[in-house]
């Protein structure tokens, strides 16, 4: 491993990122668990999006950019928005706006949906990312690059 490697195609990289909004929330930090990420270029844990602004980078490193929605998590997709009854959902997993709740699909994978809203026995569940829509700002701070 040489601190001098720069992140390129299939370099193993270890590193600390957050994602804020452009209101200055967070969104999301490998910081805040203490816990750096850990990735290979080009195993799809990141979006190509993402894995151009690293490339070229190396240990040490620090750098912040801003993502368009369509570069980053997406725009919202009419289509995964669904209205489903009321009387599906428990008392475990309420119909409350806000909630993030898990459905099982038929090939047992778990997707995350929001509820959007509750109108007398309808819910509105939008399974599309939470970030969807939004501009977002990456920042990174690159630990470790060992070329593949």
């Amino acid at each position: 491993m040489s601190e001098l490697a720069v992140i390129g195609e299939n370099s193993r990289v270890v590193m600390h990122f957050s994602i804020k909004l452009e209101d200055g929330s967070a969104a999301d930090s490998s910081k805040v668990h203490g816990k750096p990420a850990r990735f290979r270029v080009g195993d799809g844990n990141l979006t190509p999006n993402f894995e151009k602004h690293l490339l070229g980078l190396k240990a040490g490193d620090e750098r912040e950019f801003t993502l368009e929605p369509e570069e980053a998590f997406g725009v919202p997709i009419d289509e995964n928005i669904y209205h489903l009854d009321k009387s599906k959902f428990s008392d475990d997993a309420p119909a409350e706006v806000g909630s993030i709740i898990a459905f099982n699909q038929p090939d047992g994978r778990e997707v995350p949906g929001i509820v959007r809203n509750v109108e007398g026995n309808t819910v509105t569940i939008d399974f599309n990312h939470p970030l969807a829509g939004q501009r977002i700002i990456f920042a990174v701070e690159i630990l470790s690059v060992e070329d593949a």
